[in-house]
């Protein structure tokens, strides 16, 4: 890891980007933040400097959607998810960074590809099909803070209200980001750099979630979620050749 203007500066765009996604846009591109890091540093940093910072903003994202939240999708998603955070600690470990940078990059594009055309939006689906996208949410979201698309997948076709579909993913992902919380600091992912750095971007964060809220009510969220979107696959094409090269 290179520590310099470049990093610095992915970073605060990275948090930023997180931030307006988990307060207006249900997480669905903070995808982007772990592979923009990911630029610069190993994706294990990336994904140890950005948890406590997605608590943290979790905690000011529930102050606005806590009573929006659709409890039964939370209990037929929340359980799956935990097994896919326990399948993604059991399984730390067997990736190497090229592997892991090679894999989060295939991720990237894959979910990009997916929020651009969205094959499956209005279709209604079974309740299965719910708790598939549960667990493979905490999986993601466990090994690249990327629970926000297969969570998206689901919730998409749920015919719920704006206000429905944001205070639910809000909450799930606030719920499975404190599960991943243990397992991080078992793996001592979790330690006083990474924590430091946290600490030095929270106002970086506070301000993501602040301008996420304001944009949400006045800005066409459909734009912002394609230019992300975009971003996005770029972002994994490059990962993609530095896995392989």
């Amino acid at each position: 890891m290179v520590v310099d203007w470049v990093f610095v500066a992915l970073m605060v765009v990275a948090v930023l980007l997180t931030g307006i996604s988990k307060s207006g846009f249900a997480g669905g591109v903070g995808v982007v933040a772990v592979p923009l890091i990911s630029l610069k540093a190993s994706p294990t940093f990336a994904v140890a400097v950005m948890l406590p910072l997605l608590i943290v903003m979790d905690v000011f994202s529930l102050k606005a959607w806590w009573h929006q939240r659709v409890g039964r999708l939370l209990w037929l998603m929340f359980p799956p998810a935990v097994l896919g955070v326990g399948l993604g600690y059991l399984t730390y470990g067997w990736f190497d960074e090229a592997l892991l940078t090679l894999l989060l990059g295939v991720f990237s594009v894959l979910f990009g590809l997916w929020g651009l055309f969205k094959p499956l939006r209005g279709k209604l689906m079974p309740g299965w099909v719910g708790r598939l996208c549960g667990g493979i949410a905490g999986f993601t979201s466990f090994i690249a803070h990327a629970g926000g698309p297969p969570l998206n997948f689901y919730l998409l076709q749920c015919q719920l209200t704006k206000q429905q579909f944001l205070g639910t993913a809000v909450v799930f992902l606030a719920i499975i980001n404190l599960v991943k919380l243990v397992p991080y600091i078992l793996l001592g992912l979790v330690n006083i750099d990474n924590l430091t750095i946290a600490l030095l971007l929270m106002p970086v964060a506070w301000l993501g979630v602040r301008l996420g809220l304001v944009i949400q009510k006045r800005i066409n969220g459909e734009l912002f979620f394609r230019v992300i979107l975009c971003l996005l696959i770029l972002l994994g094409i490059r990962l993609i050749m530095d896995g392989i090269g």
